[in-house]
């Protein structure tokens, strides 16, 4: 108490000015009678005063009996509000005045200190000084919840926007920016982490299975094992499992919004109401037994095309009978707000919109122009190469799994090459490939022991003199039934239009579909954006301070990073979740991530680097992003490269602002310990791999930075929002297979010459897979409301530094440019692959979007 009295003492001057503040926040939102009553109770104390007490820092003078901390000036407090009323359910900002007295011998204030006194937590969106003596307007950007005092151990900190360097922070802050680190890392908080917390730290990805529940429900621990490597996920402090101390506990299904995850890194209130909203979509494998065993469903499959579109049309049609009445009466209606339709006097369950693949042709997502096309404009453009050998060869290791080369000969393919030879297509750049064979084989044999019945599959393609592909064939590999070092047992389709030979044709297509619906899912979505980039939102919040201009840069990079990717271990990548109900390798979809983990590489994450590797561009310092794309007509390459230049732009704009020369870069305590946590911890399993850049080097912070963004922005909006545009219809993007290709002479071929379109359904789709993999990615595919684009900041005033804010106005314009170059582009009839025969146009890298299912727009971040 004396303390204190001697702090205030010392912070008033001989004369004593009063400043004013304009402080805006945001109540808890009230949705419980609990929660009502207190903000009731905290609206009394706001008209009492003294609940709510904010403290300056001086960023110039320092305390000399606090080892020159920055002086800390007294309390000031919320002016009074009105009259104590009962809140809206919808929480909404609010102004209040804080009115400072400052003495001389203060300074200028760095930071301000924030204690909150009331039983509810509030948002605390900024602070702002308009004219402060001798310095004028400074602004405080927080963004940050603060929960009642007691809660923590430490105060509340928040920095003005100014961007320093760890060595050119003004000394009386110093401590301050060291100590706000620390409370960050949490290193010594071992327990259980409470909704409050604000720790960040790692943990391996050990909360996957359930063995608890049931031994069949155990998973394999991700991370820390040569045997199965991983990025590192948010630690959340759970107890272990029961029967396997190496797994963490799992929450129940009714708290999966509880997972922890720091506060500031949870949902706001307008994207969990969006999410909460159309939540129904993301428990419909649980409810849809439910409606089974109402409605009497006689057939598994859906019979016929025009059955299946039903769903887009009418939805599923429900019956007025008092046990469905009971039950949705005991369920919260906002949640099935998006699930429940009514029709013509009569009431539906799940009606879909009509996916944009069909929606101007229901019939030309079968054609092998549409095929080939999506590999270069669809959802997973991300995988095909350039044939660079033929046969193609396999990398798997020839003593565990045999031969695996490809049985494709030159008379499969050499009559459709426009009278070129193999040798000939393959110098003049125009043989590509899709392949998936290694990474499904080693788990074929398991999968294939369930009820689900795949292939390995390789597809050849060429390149037409007007750009389009054209498939030339397609191999379906088995392991040897004897053993795995007997190698694979193979056989080559190769293109049919009519008859039972296009109907074998047509399903040899959907079984390389169904290879890559799941490589999108596992491998191009889930492991190269979610899960490899949350170590470095992890890394950046432990070791940059928020004053650090990296941290300005990549901050809005990481926004509901962490929430959307606890959200997914809760329910839709764990055990029995929903990625292994509706993904044909099921209990080791994400074993067979880490696989892919192995070979991952961050440095050809950055898109040149990716094209240059999988051998779709060459290098050609004349051409405008010093490459020269071998398919001109790329428009997932084209569009990218447009939005990676003007990212890559920003970035080297930016960081010459604060990085003069690489010494600047070597010299950066906080730079380096982040840089040095990514490798080492983050990514720890990969720590001693040869490739990662020394951060040594402006051009590798540059380059780092850069890619770092591209993934959380627009690699990431490449690969999800197209999902349901694209796979909302099945049939043109099927996850799994029941059945394998009817062999000639049996009853199975018999059937498919009869009546190709029952068997083909009856192949891929299943009513209830059907409906819940279309209903997740619905909900994956949309935009929420309060979505931030690249190239939109959510607070205006994010620095202070005019030079950065010039910087960011330029790359905001360059990608409204990018915005209108792409329509023109989809406009242009000579470019089929924009298009297609579906004619859907390529707009998932247009940077901006109305909220919904729209097939456009780069959110910052990987926000869903």
């Amino acid at each position: 108490m004396m303390r204190d009295l001697m702090k205030d003492m010392l912070s008033r001057g001989k004369k004593e000015t009063k400043v004013k503040a304009k402080v805006v926040l945001m109540n808890k939102n009230v949705l419980d009678l609990n929660g009502v009553n207190a903000a009731i109770l905290d609206q009394i104390h706001d008209f009492l005063g003294q609940k709510v007490e904010f403290r300056l820092v001086s960023a110039t003078v320092g305390d000399p009996n606090n080892g020159n901390r920055g002086v800390v000036g007294p309390p000031a407090y919320l002016a009074p509000t009105k009259l104590p009323v009962i809140p809206k359910l919808v929480a909404g900002e609010k102004t209040y005045v804080v009115k400072f007295m400052v003495g001389e011998s203060q300074g200028i204030p760095g930071a301000v200190i924030v204690r909150n006194c009331h039983r509810q937590q509030f948002y605390l969106k900024c602070i702002t000084i308009e004219n402060f003596p001798g310095k004028g307007r400074i602004h405080f950007d927080c963004n940050s919840w603060v929960y009642s005092s007691d809660k923590y151990s430490y105060d509340r900190i928040f920095f003005a926007n100014n961007s320093y360097l760890p060595k050119r922070t003004p000394e009386p802050l110093r401590p301050y920016r060291l100590d706000e680190l620390r409370n960050l890392r949490g290193d010594g908080v071992n327990r259980k982490l409470e909704k409050w917390d604000r720790v960040y730290s790692y943990d391996y990805y050990n909360d996957l299975g359930n063995p608890d529940e049931n031994p069949n429900l155990a998973r394999p621990v991700l991370g820390g094992s040569a045997e199965f490597p991983y990025p590192r996920r948010c630690k959340t402090g759970r107890p272990p499992s029961k029967t396997d101390p190496k797994s963490e506990s799992r929450l129940g299904k009714l708290d999966q919004f509880k997972i922890y995850v720091p506060r500031d890194e949870r949902f706001g209130r307008i994207k969990m109401s969006d999410f909460v909203g159309h939540g129904i979509k993301t428990v419909a494998k649980d409810l849809l037994p439910i409606f089974r065993a109402v409605l009497n469903f006689t057939n598994e499959e859906f019979v016929s095309f025009e059955d299946l579109l039903k769903l887009y049309e009418s939805g599923l049609p429900l019956p007025d009978i008092p046990m469905l009445r009971k039950f949705f009466q005991a369920l919260p209606m906002g949640f099935f707000k998006s699930a429940l339709i009514p029709i013509n006097g009569q009431c539906s369950f799940l009606k879909l919109p009509m996916p944009q693949v069909i929606q101007n042709d229901k019939w030309a997502w079968r054609t092998d122009e549409e095929f080939a096309r999506e590999m270069l404009a669809g959802v997973n453009p991300i995988i095909i190469q350039r044939l660079k050998e033929f046969p193609p060869t396999s990398k798997l290791d020839p003593r565990q799994y045999g031969n695996q080369n490809s049985t494709i000969k030159l008379d499969h393919i050499e009559r459709n090459l426009h009278g070129l030879s193999v040798q000939q297509a393959l110098d003049c750049n125009r043989l590509f490939i899709l392949d998936h064979h290694d990474s499904i084989m080693p788990y074929l044999r398991r999968i294939n022991a369930t009820d689900r019945k795949v292939y390995a599959s390789r597809t050849l393609l060429f390149l037409n003199d007007d750009n389009t592909l054209k498939p030339l064939s397609i191999e379906l590999s088995l392991p040897h039934p004897g053993d795995d070092t007997l190698g694979a047992i193979s056989t080559v389709y190769t293109p049919a239009i009519s008859g039972v030979e296009g109907s074998v044709w047509t399903l040899a297509k959907s079984y390389v579909v169904i290879n890559d619906s799941c490589v999108h899912q596992l491998i191009s979505h889930w492991l190269r954006t979610h899960a490899v980039i949350e170590p470095f939102v992890i890394a950046t919040n432990r070791q940059l301070s928020s004053m650090h201009p990296i941290n300005k840069l990549l901050m809005p990079h990481y926004r509901d990073t962490m929430n959307i990717n606890g959200l997914a271990r809760q329910s839709l990548v764990n055990a029995d979740g929903l990625l292994e109900f509706i993904i044909f390798p099921s209990r080791y979809a994400l074993e067979m991530s880490s696989m892919a983990y192995k070979s991952w590489n961050f440095v050809e994450q950055g898109l040149p680097s990716d094209l240059l590797k999988r051998g779709m561009a060459v290098e050609d310092p004349s051409r405008p992003h010093k490459l020269r794309l071998l398919i001109e007509d790329y428009p997932y390459a084209v569009d990218g490269l447009a939005i990676w230049s003007a990212i890559e732009a920003w970035v080297c704009e930016y960081c010459a602002i604060y990085y003069h020369d690489d010494s600047a870069v070597q010299c950066d305590e906080e730079l380096q310990a982040w840089w040095k946590e990514v490798r080492e911890v983050g990514h720890g399993d990969k720590k001693d791999a040869p490739w990662w850049p020394e951060m040594r080097r402006v051009p590798e912070l540059v380059n780092s930075c850069a890619t770092i963004i591209w993934v959380a922005s627009a690699m990431h909006a490449a690969v999800n929002f197209g999902q349901y545009p694209y796979a909302g219809y099945v049939p043109n993007r099927p996850t799994m297979s029941r059945r394998f290709m009817p062999e000639i002479g049996s009853a199975e071929y018999g059937e498919l010459q009869k009546n190709p379109e029952k068997v083909f359904l009856k192949t891929i789709a299943c009513q209830l897979h059907t409906i819940v993999g279309i209903s997740l990615i619905e909900v994956l595919s949309t935009h929420t409301s309060d979505e931030v684009y690249l190239g939109q900041r959510v607070s205006a005033e994010w620095s202070r530094d005019e030079r950065a804010i010039d910087a960011w106005n330029r790359f905001s314009a360059k990608l409204k440019e990018i915005e209108k170059k792409i329509a023109r582009l989809n406009s242009e009839p000579s470019l089929k692959n924009r298009n297609g025969p579906v004619k859907m146009p390529y707009s998932l890298l247009s940077p901006y979007s109305e909220s919904g299912i729209t097939a456009k727009g780069i959110p910052n971040s990987i926000s869903i």
